[in-house]
């Protein structure tokens, strides 16, 4: 152990927040990647330590929390409560101990709260992240946070290897650049650049001091422009680790322009005493009970995913018919329905591997998922393997290089153009004239006619079906919903799998079945969930939200979730142009024309289901949602929501990362609920 001390409570905490402390004995750890920090409350003292974390974050907080007893001189039985947090929370197991875990960025606010009353912005920078967090001065919780985890530059990796650079340790390079006498500007914001400009720099000459000050007013830039993001006020306070370098605080300070409030211990224990404290408070409140209660009766819908999965092997296994696959949902499925061809949506996540065949055909600036349908061809997925031809209308460019890539490489593919501005009259013509082409392509594929009374049997029952799913999602407005968001994934998979004449009786067993669930339980935080496509398989997101963290996914805007099944067709009258309309009149697509009509569609939903916040979800490199997030993201903060970016991919590298921010979003949310 490196450090530790003992300190009576009144010398450590702000006057103004003594008085709010329990005697309870509790215990906080905050286990960085780099050090861990350790927090006992015991006796009217508060115990500090750090070890340096090592691979078994397990072992590390063993370490940490032997230490922490022998200076309390008391055993691990006497702890009423503990609480974990930071990079290593996950992988805390306390049995002995009444536990809980909870995000740094609350733990942190919470430590700088009771460090100085008054604290309203904090800036954390550790060893792999830097984060900017809004304080509420009345209660410690959060108010906001941004955080930057997806590069090196302006955390304390950065300056440790910007300290090799110069031939510094990580404790001398701090001080260093305080004997600068000029810093050099360091422009590049990427780390393996910046390397680059630091050796160019020492090979011209300047001195270690300079070079190391331009690096820290780098690092420091970058984290300006991250708390300029969140409200920047004054009572900031400095915590992570990197607020031991005084490079770094005199760097702030400059580019700020108003001091870091000093703190009466080393502020690296801001989030370890945040945990102590919180521990302090599920131990009073009993808050783990209502923070994670136990789920209520749910409807597991395991028969429908049975059905989806004969559905799929009826489908590969039939000889028949020809048999067709498409890609949007902007492709008119009552006029498959009329075509007797057997049909299903190209809908699968896919594998790692799928990805990675798709990337050799496609470029590597595409979606995840145009990879994977691609990839699957590739792989000879049995879905892909069992398609004669591939239809699809498409908004973006990205399912058109899709689909010209399967017709190249794979399966004949036709595509066929949904027109950007929907509202004008011309593209109302131009759609059916496309819709006509797909009828003349179905028939030449099939050698059958589709007469317009077999399409307007198709429009009505697929009406039907949208009007059922749209009861079944409406029972989601509940207190407590008898399906939660995965559930109604599974609906709506099986919309796009099963044939009508199959599905309708199926989907009104389900709504029957749901509708007798007793609405009864505790209320969990209800989220929308907006944004690009959640292919089937992609759960990542909802596992998170829905099983451990606790919140529910009670409603969806994005075209495998609700919003596809809101506007009918006319059943009567020309079939062609009113599916021209009934397409068009959806909510548009985020590449086409006038996106407010979307947007405005994507806030009266959430409002309809009375969500708490909304999670704003894309692919990576998605060329829709990707590019216009900042018309909906605007939107739900002027409607009063928060809401959480989470810009994702199929692989699970960044698992940990998205969890942190739902955690830390949903503690947010909670607070407010609370308040």
């Amino acid at each position: 152990m490196t450090e530790q001390h003992a300190f009576s409570i009144s010398d450590v905490i702000d006057p103004a927040l003594v008085g709010r402390l329990s005697n309870a004995t509790v215990l906080g750890l905050d286990i960085g990647s780099r050090a861990a920090k350790g927090v006992l409350l015991h006796d009217g003292q508060v115990f500090l330590g750090k070890v340096w974390t090592g691979v078994d974050m397990q072992a590390t907080a063993d370490e940490l929390l032997e230490e922490l007893l022998g200076l309390a001189a008391i055993e691990r039985t006497e702890i009423d409560y503990a609480v974990g947090t930071g990079y290593g929370r996950v992988a805390l197991q306390f049995d002995e101990l009444p536990s809980e875990i909870v995000t740094e960025i609350s733990c942190h606010a919470m430590g700088a709260h009771f460090l100085n009353a008054a604290t309203r912005t904090i800036i954390d920078i550790g060893g792999q992240d830097s984060k900017a967090i809004q304080v509420d001065p009345d209660t410690g919780k959060v108010a906001k946070f941004i955080m930057n985890d997806k590069c090196a530059a302006g955390t304390g990796r950065f300056l440790e290897k910007a300290a090799g650079l110069l031939d510094y340790t990580v404790k001398e390079v701090g001080a260093a650049s305080l004997r600068s006498v000029s810093h050099p500007d360091i422009s590049s914001q990427c780390t393996v650049f910046a390397e680059s400009e630091i050796i160019s720099l020492r090979a011209r000459g300047l001195p270690r001091e300079d070079i190391a000050a331009g690096v820290h007013f780098a690092s420091a830039r970058r984290v300006r422009n991250l708390v300029s993001k969140v409200p920047l006020q004054e009572d900031l306070v400095f915590t992570g680790g990197v607020s031991n370098n005084a490079g770094m605080t005199h760097a702030l300070q400059t580019l700020i322009g108003f001091p870091i409030k000093p703190t009466r211990i080393d502020a690296i224990y801001a989030g370890a005493l945040g945990a102590a404290i919180y521990a302090q408070q599920f131990l009073a409140e009993r808050r783990r009970v209502a923070q994670r209660p136990e789920r209520g009766r749910r409807d597991d819908l395991a028969d429908v995913t049975t059905r989806i999965a004969l559905a799929e092997a009826r489908f590969v296994a039939r000889t028949d018919v020809k048999k067709a696959a498409y890609l949007c949902n902007y492709t008119p499925v009552e006029l498959l329905g009329a075509s007797g061809a057997g049909f299903i949506r190209l809908l699968k996540c896919g594998s790692s591997e799928d990805v990675s065949r798709g990337e050799r055909i496609t470029k590597s600036v595409f979606c995840d998922f145009t990879k994977a349908v691609i990839g699957q061809f590739e792989t000879k997925a049995p879905l892909n393997q069992a398609v004669d031809q591939v239809f699809t209308f498409y908004t973006c460019d990205a399912m058109r290089a899709t689909s010209q890539a399967i017709d190249s490489f794979y399966r004949p593919t036709r595509g066929y153009i949904v027109p950007r501005n929907a509202d004008r009259e011309g593209a109302r013509a131009f759609f059916r004239s496309e819709i006509l082409s797909f009828r003349r392509d179905l028939e030449q594929l099939t050698g059958r006619q589709i007469h317009d009374e077999d399409v307007q049997a198709q429009i009505a029952l697929f009406n039907r079906v949208r009007a059922i799913v749209r009861d079944i999602s409406a029972l989601r407005k509940r207190r407590h919903p008898p399906l939660d968001g995965r559930g109604f994934l599974e609906i709506a998979r099986a919309a796009a799998t099963l044939e009508a004449e199959e599905l309708i009786p199926l989907l009104e067993y389900v709504y029957n079945r749901l509708v007798r669930v007793p609405d009864q339980g505790p209320r969990r935080l209800r989220l929308m969930m907006c944004g690009g496509i959640v292919a089937d398989g992609d759960r990542k997101i909802l596992d998170l939200v829905e099983d451990e963290i606790g919140a529910d996914i009670v409603v969806e805007d994005h075209c495998t979730g609700l919003s596809p099944f809101y506007q009918d067709s006319n059943a009567s009258g020309d079939p062609w142009r009113a599916l021209a309309d009934g397409y068009l009149d959806r909510a548009p697509c985020a590449r086409q024309v006038p996106l407010q009509r979307r947007v405005e569609f994507a806030v009266n939903l959430a409002r309809e289901y009375q969500v708490d916040g909304v999670l704003f979800s894309y692919l990576k490199f998605c060329p829709c949602y990707g590019l216009t997030k900042g018309k909906f993201l605007n939107a739900f903060q002027a409607a009063g929501w928060p809401v959480l970016e989470l810009a994702s991919d199929y692989s699970h590298g960044d698992d940990g990362q998205i969890k942190t921010r739902l955690e830390a979003f949903v503690e947010v949310l909670t607070e407010k609920a609370e308040a």
